[in-house]
């Protein structure tokens, strides 16, 4: 019988693992769906993100990091609930497809003629400018601007830009609430020495009242393999505790990992080593590590356990960068790696960043790695 139980724990552990990928795979569909309006700004988006979030985290036995699963703050931000509507030689465009509206533009409507200043960029007037672009980008804005931008896609022009028709409200939210949702897995010997894992769940709204963006791959991804992770040390605890934090605001400017380190809900000399998940969809190409330059030796074990077991095809070494929410912990003197996967999909802050597309295809391996890795830093 004995022969047998490394065959029933492998098949046990490949069970659990698939099970996950549902799991992972629904998560994503979830907080990509209209009903969370892109995880933004407006209908209310972020929060409803933010409580699914709690849901799933007392659904998984988490324990709150602090006294409640929420770390409340406010910043600024523009955003549009409203009419978008661009007209260009008399045909009307379609948003994120073929235009999009610069981040800090104010409302205008205005209809005028157009003026080349060169191939990309015309003006219509002092209030409003027309930009030509190979790839719609959107970002988030935490003010307003004196102007109104157009970015139009250049494959949606059927001719010369002559004519344009605009009609484009903003709202300037002076005090956007928002909230870092943060849970915990005590641990069994050394319940003061913590293992952070973070993902931010925000990510850009809407435009207007028919259109937002999805943002599968940035960051549904990076959030529901946290909370897949987070299902696993729920039901198998460490020694060291691992806690647990999805932040909002990562798209306007990193505001809840830098909120969180100023009012941390524990001592940030506790946390042993930070890992930060986002945008790791993909990976067909390997992954990046940023800081793995900075901190060569934990860099070092990541790259022993997968070349001993295969995980990912190549794992890139990075130096530092404020290119997540890894940063500010890093700025704190927090050890911290930012993970994430390339390849596939090249859909990035646009309405093309959606689930169907998304292959998920190094999850496992990826969960894999993380929970070697872990483990490695608690001997």
């Amino acid at each position: 019988m004995k022969k047998f139980i490394p065959i029933i724990i492998l098949f046990s552990t490949l069970n659990c693992l698939a099970q996950d990928s549902v799991y992972v795979k629904q998560t994503v569909n979830k907080l990509t769906s209209k009903e969370f309006w892109g995880r933004g700004y407006t209908k209310n988006g972020m929060t409803k993100a933010a409580d699914f979030l709690e849901e799933q985290y007392k659904n998984i036995g988490l324990s709150p990091m602090g006294e409640k699963y929420k770390q409340d703050f406010s910043f600024p931000v523009n955003t549009f609930p409203g009419k978008m509507m661009v007209e260009l030689n008399g045909k009307k465009l379609i948003v994120g497809k073929d235009f999009i509206v610069n981040n800090e533009s104010p409302k205008i409507k205005q209809k005028a003629l157009l003026t080349k200043i060169d191939s990309l960029n015309y003006q219509a007037s002092p209030t409003l400018k027309v930009s030509l672009k190979d790839k719609l980008t959107w970002s988030v804005a935490t003010e307003v601007g004196d102007f109104t931008e157009i970015q139009i896609n250049k494959k949606s022009l059927k001719a010369i830009p002559r004519e344009i028709n605009v009609d484009i409200e903003n709202q300037f939210v002076p005090n956007f609430k928002a909230s870092n949702v943060c849970g915990l897995v005590k641990g069994t010997k050394y319940p003061d020495s913590i293992l952070i894992i973070t993902a931010h769940y925000d990510h850009l709204g809407g435009m207007g009242a028919d259109t937002y963006f999805p943002g599968a791959n940035d960051n549904a991804a990076g959030v529901a393999t946290l909370l897949s992770l987070a299902k696993y040390y729920a039901a198998n605890p460490q020694p060291y505790s691992i806690g647990f934090i999805c932040f909002a605001g990562e798209e306007a400017g990193l505001l809840g990992s830098r909120y969180y380190t100023e009012n941390p809900l524990i001592l940030l000399s506790q946390v042993k080593f930070l890992i930060n998940l986002d945008l790791v969809g993909t990976g067909e190409s390997g992954m990046t590590v940023v800081n793995a330059s900075i901190y060569a030796k934990a860099f070092s074990i990541l790259n022993e356990i997968n070349n001993q077991y295969k995980y990912i095809s190549k794992i890139n070494s990075r130096g530092k960068a404020a290119n997540s929410d890894h940063y500010f912990f890093t700025e704190k003197g927090v050890p911290a790696f930012f993970i994430y996967t390339q390849g596939g999909p090249t859909a990035y802050h646009d309405v093309f960043d959606k689930p169907e597309t998304l292959p998920l295809n190094e999850y496992n391996d990826l969960f894999k790695l993380i929970i070697n890795f872990n483990k490695k830093l608690m001997e």
